[in-house]
């Protein structure tokens, strides 16, 4: 009989005890543990397994958990004597910064402080006795939500210090979604002063550490050395392009398809690969994110699981506030090609803005991309150059659903203006352009930058990736690409019987141009003279089936003839 599938489910300890689902990864404690890293920060997308990972190695090491054979029986890691008389031998420091999501650096410093609080009560009986001073006693009650600066950024240490003379052993400590709260501060505007406190947080509780046995953080990105970990360098960091741990976080292809003839539905396995396949970490290819097989298991339906289930608010932002150049490989990345860029897997979040390598590394690391292929070149002192497309099929979809959700406040009009292209209804096109551009022309600016008359470009990339998604049923929708004598701004290849179409996109020079119609004939006359409709026709679209239209920008203003 098939084990039941609890959904979020995040115990290993409910897990085991309830025989539900789960995928033995015990493996992760001895590889780790023989590593004897000091400080091991793995970094993993969303949903992959983190949180239940450390739990696992909680229940494991924690004295708390001392005797508790049954939760790993049957298991790999105690098929090793070695590692059953380890089980339950150290005093662990368990933390997750999974809620710290403030809109302010008060907030967020708060939420850290109770988590801190909340560490500090767990342990309330090492003020019983005289283990402590009376001036530690002082501290251990200062610990509260309010405290100091000073004191929050020592309280993890001091603790530390605490259990380990209590049980004479020096501590294990976990944190999970350490970087959750950077994510935060840099979507809120309050980057500098948390990187300032957590700088000092972790440095006195990973590095200045002496009561420290080893420590693991988890988290979706590795944050830059120069923000955060700039006096940790006792830190080994294992990324998405590292081999370390590289099948302990996520399934593997035959722990999915064993999951699925458990539950019956080895019939599936092909369109399970299709929709769910695709993340790699390091060499290993061929990694299903845990979220969506499990979901699937439970309903035995397909569905965008993983990819719905965040606001993946921080890409949408990135991507539609980026420039030209992030939108116009996006659209390559859409229509399911590749794009080759370097990667920089140390993220700075304060430097996001505009760069676009910076970009491409967060969705990486995110789990939105993945590798294909790299090359380094050994004697270059540049980032090697990493060739990404989309993970998979539910990526895609969470993709397209985010660029439509860009024109969401003006969607009828948006529709309505694809209605009118694809009839040649030249009227009802300008009416309907002129409603979406006013009303979403601004959201494809960098923060709070008003738009320039001069840049409508990202309007226009984002705008070229709306049309990508809503036809491509019937177009092959390319931008920015080279025909004839020049580069055409945006192309529609039919797939079948429908028309050829070009758009040129100008912004009135009100020293040459006098009126929007003077643009538009601008737009229309370089369509000829640079011989535009030349990719084409060669392609097979006959001259007369080919239509050409000319966008003229006037600020939010729009022309097209």
């Amino acid at each position: 009989m098939a084990r039941t599938v609890g959904i979020g489910l995040q115990s290993f300890e409910v897990i085991r005890e309830n025989d539900c689902f789960y995928v033995d990864k015990t493996k992760f404690i001895k590889e780790w543990w023989e590593n004897k890293d000091s400080v091991t920060l793995i970094a993993r997308p969303r949903r992959f397994g983190k949180t239940l990972t450390m739990s696992m190695t909680e229940q494991f090491f924690s004295i708390k958990y001392v005797g508790r054979r049954d939760l790993f029986q049957g298991l790999s890691i105690w098929e090793d004597e070695k590692y059953r008389e380890l089980q339950g031998t150290y005093p662990v420091i368990n933390l997750s910064f999974a809620g710290v999501k403030e809109k302010d650096y008060r907030g967020a410093k708060r939420s850290i402080n109770q988590i801190i609080e909340d560490l500090y009560n767990k342990n309330i009986f090492l003020l019983d006795g005289e283990l402590l001073t009376e001036n530690e006693k002082n501290y251990f009650q200062s610990v509260t939500s309010h405290m100091e600066d000073t004191t929050a950024t020592w309280a993890i240490h001091k603790m530390s210090d605490f259990l380990s003379r209590y049980y004479n052993k020096k501590v294990i400590i976990l944190l999970d979604e350490y970087d959750t709260p950077m994510q935060e501060a840099y979507v809120n505007g309050y980057w500098e002063e948390l990187v300032s406190f957590t700088r000092s947080l972790f440095n006195t509780t990973f590095k200045t550490n002496p009561y420290l046995e080893r420590a693991i953080m988890t988290g979706i990105t590795r944050v830059s050395r120069e923000s955060i970990f700039s006096d940790l360098n006792n830190l080994k960091a294992v990324t998405t392009t590292s081999d370390e741990y590289a099948d302990c976080f996520g399934f593997t292809e035959a722990e999915v398809f064993a999951a699925l003839d458990e539950y019956e539905m080895s019939d599936k396995k092909l369109e399970v690969k299709r929709w769910y396949d695709g993340f790699t970490f390091g060499t290993h290819t061929d990694i299903y994110n845990p979220w969506s097989i499990i979901n699937y298991l439970d309903t035995g339906k397909l569905g965008a699981y993983w990819a719905n289930s965040s606001s993946n608010s921080l890409v949408g932002k990135l991507i539609r506030e980026g420039g030209a150049d992030i939108k116009q490989e996006f659209e390559d990345l859409i229509s399911g090609q590749s794009i080759i860029t370097p990667i920089d897997e140390q993220i700075a979040y304060g430097e996001l803005d505009g760069n676009e390598e910076g970009i491409w590394s967060l969705l990486l690391a995110s789990g939105y991309l993945k590798v294909l292929n790299y090359e380094e070149d050994p004697e270059s002192i540049d980032a090697p150059d990493y060739e990404l497309a989309l993970t998979n099929r539910e990526v895609r979809r969470m993709f397209c659903i985010m660029v439509r959700d860009w024109f969401r406040k003006s969607r009828r009009e948006y529709n309505e203006f694809i209605k009118a292209l694809l009839s040649n209804d030249l009227k009802a096109m300008n009416y309907y352009m002129n409603k979406v551009a006013l009303t979403t022309f601004s959201s494809f600016d960098v923060g709070n930058k008003p738009s320039e008359i001069t840049e409508p470009e990202r309007f226009y990339h984002g705008f070229v990736l709306g049309l990508l998604v809503e036809l491509a049923d019937r177009y092959t929708v390319t931008s920015n690409r080279e025909s004839g004598f020049g580069r055409y701004d945006v192309m529609l290849e039919p797939k079948q019987g429908d028309d050829g179409i070009i758009l040129e996109f100008k912004v009135q020079d009100p020293e040459d141009e006098k009126e929007l119609s003077d643009t538009v004939k601008a737009a229309l006359q370089q369509i000829e003279e640079k011989n535009y409709d030349v990719v084409l026709v060669s392609k097979g679209v006959p001259k007369e089936r080919i239509r050409k239209y000319g966008f003229a920008f006037c600020g939010k203003k729009v022309l097209i003839g």
